[in-house]
């Protein structure tokens, strides 16, 4: 007779988490998440229709504006279903194969739109240091070919993560942190050796860093074109038209840092606050990204007021 070891037979599924301590009430936590998703889903589709219709909108500031809409969107489509399956119906439990694919597709929406928030930042320094040659230089072929390449070398640079989770040995722990997966709450739960995980993911993490300072020597470099210039009054015209990108910056690298601190030095922690704070890092930058550029870009404010008299007046 022979002696199944349960200990170490290898796991094919996943168990995510809702709220910690608060699973009597997720049928209501899934109110306001869906509605976050809702929200997020009719301004990014509105900002992304105002900017198509709108012939005085395609300048390079807005094709760039529509990329970072179309990460978030991917963001929220990547949680999306996790996480509704969770509140909404208490299943908890995702095969590997689609936790590998779910992990894929969140790191690469959030490089992609780190990415793309770097570009932003280049383009508003170049518009204030040289407006001149602004147009001539970020024309739409070449804007296109950023795009491209911003979405390419996101994708690839988290293109071996479900590959290498994929070789790993999943034994008795199955149990995830948050309400979706990601690489590093994955690889912790291997028992074989995750050397490789290790290090590349924190080759992934300080990819993301190396932007996070690049748009800070990028907004040095603009204060220092702001300061040369003569009138105050151009000053702060100047830096007008960076404030909805430094909210944009804000609102998606607050949280990372953030939980990478708690991760870091922190060493008791509530379950609760991690996976807030997970929540937060990914429902956040899609809903607040298109209230911001509504509220503070004149131009795109303007034209979603007519859109909606216009549609009021028919």
């Amino acid at each position: 007779m022979s002696i199944i070891n349960i200990s170490h037979a290898e796991v094919t599924t996943f168990i995510l988490v809702g709220m910690p301590g608060l699973e009597y009430a997720h049928i209501w936590i899934s109110i306001p998440i869906s509605r976050m998703y809702l929200i997020a889903l009719l301004g990014n589709c509105t900002i992304l229709f105002i900017i198509k219709t709108e012939p005085s909108l395609h300048e390079p500031m807005y094709y760039f504006l529509s990329m970072l809409t179309l990460s978030d969107m991917g963001l929220s489509f990547s949680s999306l279903p996790t996480m509704l399956r969770i509140f909404l119906f208490k299943a908890s439990e995702i095969s590997a194969n689609a936790c590998f694919a779910q992990q894929f597709f969140i790191h690469g929406f959030t490089a992609l739109e780190s990415s793309v928030l770097l570009i932003m930042s280049f383009d508003r320094f170049l518009a204030i240091h040289n407006p001149l040659r602004y147009s001539s230089i970020l024309t739409t072929l070449r804007v296109a070919q950023i795009g491209i390449v911003c979405f390419f070398k996101s994708f690839l640079l988290v293109l071996p993560f479900p590959f290498t989770l994929r070789m790993l040995k999943y034994c008795e722990k199955r149990q995830l942190s948050h309400s979706y997966c990601l690489h590093q709450d994955v690889m912790k739960l291997a028992c074989s050796d995750n050397q490789i995980d290790v290090i590349y993911g924190f080759f992934g993490a300080l990819c993301l860093m190396v932007d996070f300072m690049l748009i800070a020597v990028s907004y040095i470099l603009i204060l220092k074109t702001v300061l040369g210039i003569a009138s105050q009054k151009e000053q702060l015209k100047a830096l007008n038209t960076c404030v909805s990108h430094i909210c944009a910056v804000i609102i998606f690298y607050l949280p990372i840092i953030n939980l990478a601190i708690v991760h870091r030095f922190v060493q008791h922690v509530s379950p609760l606050f991690n996976v807030l704070m997970a929540n937060i890092l990914l429902l956040v930058p899609p809903l607040m990204n298109p209230i911001v550029y509504c509220v503070k870009t004149r131009q795109i404010r303007v034209k979603v007021v007519a859109k909606l008299c216009q549609k009021q007046i028919y």
